[in-house]
């Protein structure tokens, strides 16, 4: 009678079940049976039993389906643990495979198409699975990460920053435009006028006025030595003097300053939504509708919903929540702390907090992004900029 399985707990289960933990050499692994031999003997007397002959008769039917079907499970293993664990990081080839043999139920590489690991690697890079490069120190791959969300939410991006450019171009054009224009009109008019002068400085026009004798008295006869052009109306002349010298108290904007000052209005105007959630900002619970322990918690935005909506996770426990914007409130950082603009003019525009106006609730910022990057806006209301989370 056979010597039967040693009885759970027993010292002989236990030594088993040590001699059993962890890898053993792949050459004694049978992957049609799935079967793992401690030694070269156990590993023949496997090969020489009816179960084992029952597989290799059915893998002799249908070899190809077999090897294509481990090669299958495979490449989704191996490309699971690169996509979870390193994502688009670079990282050696053999680095992933470790991380992937430490499970000791794995589909072992001797039962699929590839012979080695740098088979495999190169089948990777040629269909496009990976970038893999070869160095001094082994293969290296790079992820390639075609899932559809991320794709669509790249895509997402690339066409918001690309608006964002676009307007900024188009304003940036539009006043190098300006400038053009205002200094070829300003040419001629800095070189036309020239100051007038008589060839002959003794004649003037003398005009005798015989009016009556009180008029004789006062004033017997006028000598008028004016210049053409000074024959102006003296009352509108000196208005226009006084103005123009009135201490700079009210200096006139030129055509270009009045065309800047249009645009900014303009841009104003246009970007002014009632919505201002965006990606990436820290707000403020300000509602006590959903719960005490959420009031005056702070978030980051994960996602807007719908322009008016917004996921956002909970930066002390991790929650994420829900919430339409009526029921939060931008955040103000420190002097110094990077800021998205939400609305108005430079909406989407990320900017540098310079200073707070507590009495005015406004701030002030300095644009770090786009070809306006160093400009200063001053006046800014709280509620048009937050904290970005970074």
């Amino acid at each position: 009678m056979g010597k039967g399985k040693a009885e759970v707990g027993t010292p002989k289960y236990l030594a088993n079940k040590m001699k059993a933990k962890g890898l053993q050499k792949l050459r004694w692994y049978c992957q049609m049976c799935e079967k793992q031999c401690r030694d070269e003997n156990g590993f023949k007397c496997h090969t020489m039993s009816e179960s084992h002959q029952r597989q290799i008769l059915l893998f002799a039917d249908n070899a190809g389906r077999f090897i294509d079907g481990f090669s299958s499970e495979f490449l989704t293993g191996y490309l699971q643990i690169l996509r979870r664990q390193f994502g688009t990081k670079r990282v050696a080839a053999n680095k992933v495979y470790q991380e992937y043999i430490a499970d000791r139920h794995h589909l072992h590489m001797n039962a699929t198409k590839w012979h080695s690991l740098s088979d495999f690697v190169k089948y990777l890079g040629r269909n496009g699975h990976c970038v893999a490069d070869e160095t001094d120190k082994g293969w290296f791959i790079t992820y390639i990460d075609r899932d559809p969300e991320t794709l669509a939410m790249q895509e997402k991006m690339a066409k918001k920053q690309k608006m964002d450019k676009d307007d900024a171009e188009r304003l940036a054009e539009f006043i190098e435009e300006q400038v053009r224009r205002g200094k070829t009109e300003e040419e001629p008019c800095s070189s036309g006028y020239s100051e007038l002068k008589r060839e002959n400085e003794e004649d003037t026009i003398k005009i005798e006025l015989k009016l009556g004798s009180k008029q004789q008295q006062s004033t017997p006869s006028a000598v008028i030595s004016k210049r053409p052009f000074d024959a102006l109306d003296d009352g509108k002349k000196e208005k226009k003097i006084k103005a123009a010298t009135s201490n700079g108290e009210t200096k006139k904007l030129s055509a270009l300053d009045e065309l800047i000052q249009e645009e900014e209005q303009k841009k104003e105007k246009n970007n002014r939504k009632d919505y201002w959630l965006a990606e990436g900002i820290v707000v403020k619970l300000i509602s006590r509708s959903l719960g005490e322990k959420y009031y005056k918690e702070k978030g980051v935005v994960v996602e807007v919903i719908e322009k008016y909506r917004a996921k956002i996770k909970l930066l002390e426990t991790g929650e994420k929540l829900k919430v339409d914007q009526a029921h939060l409130e931008t955040v103000i950082p420190a002097v110094g702390k990077q800021i998205l603009v939400l609305n108005g003019g430079y909406r989407g525009c990320t900017a540098v907090l310079k200073a707070i106006n507590t009495e005015r609730y406004s701030v002030t910022i300095e644009i770090a992004s786009g070809p306006l990057k160093g400009r200063l806006v001053s006046n800014v209301a709280y509620e048009d900029i937050s904290k970005l989370f970074v």
